[in-house]
């Protein structure tokens, strides 16, 4: 992912939790799967850091999903990191359906690296 030096924190929470993170941070009402959010905002930072971001997954959504799309819990919750960890490197599924695309294939990719290396 050409960035080996790079932290990353990784926040496993509930609902509720990720509910008043996604209202605080995003204006977004209700808990969400997966939020992201990068040390490193626009083209250009003030200082360097070697933190690359934050993720935060909600544990309850993570074993619905798993759940509702019959998949392992262990395979969900890579998939959501990956996600995470793909909008922290500024893929964003929002802007546009290539930006979607491109999004999912990273994840697709990435996933089944993952899964070869298990």
């Amino acid at each position: 992912m050409d960035c080996p030096e790079k932290e990353l924190s990784i926040l496993f929470t509930d609902d509720k939790r990720i509910a008043d993170l996604n209202n605080r941070y995003l204006g977004r009402k209700g808990p969400t799967n997966v939020l992201a959010f990068p040390m490193k905002e626009g083209p250009t930072s003030e200082f360097e850091s070697p933190m690359l971001g934050d993720v935060a997954i909600s544990v309850g959504a993570a074993l619905r999903e798993s759940e509702e799309f019959g998949e392992d819990l262990e395979y969900t919750i890579d998939r959501l990191l990956i996600h995470g960890l793909l909008h922290l490197l500024g893929y964003d599924h929002e802007k546009s359906d290539s930006e979607t695309e491109r999004m999912e294939n990273e994840e697709k990719k990435l996933l089944s690296v993952i899964r070869d290396l298990r």
